[in-house]
C-alpha cells in the first residue's frame, strides 16, 4: 500500500483497542479542571492539575489548619498557577514542557514552614487535538 492510499491512522496502525480522553480524566478525578482559576490567573488554555499534585500542593481541609497553619485550598491553588504563569513568561524555552519550583507547605499533619517542591507543566493536544496544559509532579507522564 503506497503511502497517498492511507486514508487514516486506522489504515496504518488497526483499530483502536483502548482510549481514555481527558475528560474522562477530569470526570474520575484524575485531573482536576482549574481553568475558571487558571484564566484569572492569566492562561487562555484549558488548565488541568494531576490528582497527584492537587493533593501535594493544593489539597487543604480545616484539620490541616489545626495540626499545621492556616491556609486555604484557593490560595494554595492561586499558588500554583501563578508561579506556573510566572515560569512560562521568564523562560526563553519554547518547549511544551517545563518544570517550575513552588513553595507550599507540606500537607503532612505537622509542617508550619513552606518548602520547596517542583512541578511539572505540559502543554499538550485536547480531546479534539487543542492545545491545553496539564501541571503535574515531575515523575508523572
Amino acid at each position: 500500500m503506497k503511502e497517498a492510499e492511507f486514508k487514516s491512522l486506522q489504515d496504518v496502525f488497526g483499530p483502536v483497542i483502548a482510549s481514555y480522553s481527558r475528560q474522562q480524566a477530569i470526570e474520575d478525578g484524575v485531573l482536576i479542571d482549574v481553568t475558571p482559576t487558571a484564566r484569572e490567573a492569566g492562561f487562555v488554555l484549558p488548565v488541568a492539575v494531576s490528582h497527584a499534585a492537587w493533593c501535594d500542593c493544593v489539597a487543604w481541609t480545616e484539620r490541616d489548619n489545626r495540626l499545621q497553619v492556616y491556609q486555604d485550598e484557593s490560595g494554595r491553588l492561586w499558588d500554583v498557577l501563578f508561579m506556573a504563569f510566572y515560569a512560562i513568561n521568564a523562560t526563553s524555552d519554547s518547549g511544551d514542557r517545563l518544570t517550575y519550583a513552588l513553595y507550599r507547605v507540606p500537607k503532612d499533619g505537622h509542617s508550619t514552614e513552606a518548602e520547596e517542591v517542583s512541578l511539572k507543566l505540559v502543554v499538550g493536544p485536547g480531546d479534539a487535538g487543542e492545545p491545553v496544559v496539564t501541571i503535574m509532579l515531575p515523575n508523572e507522564v
